[in-house]
């Protein structure tokens, strides 16, 4: 598993870093059946002209190829950033769930999954 944190036009913070790795754990525990490779990018980043910044987060996996983002105003960043996360991680939950669903409409009446003799 690849995991980026990056902090763009801004100063590296321990701070947000910890913030960000301890809301990313439950991604990370998603896609620890995954598959590899995996990538996890997360990019934070403020505004060079207004008060407010971006986040974003994107998942590569052999099965899911995702991005969410966020622009928050102001001081609003910890809640931003934990919206980012929580948002990815519910939209990788209704993947999940679309996968499932297709892998039954695919399968046939005689793709029983005991092996037959």
């Amino acid at each position: 598993m690849h995991k980026r944190i990056v902090f763009r036009h801004m100063e590296h913070s321990p701070i947000i870093e910890e913030f960000a790795n301890k809301h990313l754990a439950k991604i990370e525990h998603f896609l620890e059946h995954e598959p590899t490779p995996i990538y996890i990018d997360l990019v934070m980043e403020p505004s060079k002209t207004r008060e407010h910044s971006r986040i974003e987060l994107r998942i590569k996996t052999p099965h899911y190829d995702k991005i969410t983002h966020h622009e928050v105003q102001g001081d609003k960043f910890y809640d931003a950033l934990a919206d980012v996360i929580e948002t990815m991680h519910k939209s990788l939950l209704e993947e999940k769930k679309k996968l499932k669903k297709n892998e039954w409409r695919t399968r046939g009446r005689n793709d029983d999954p005991k092996k037959q003799d």
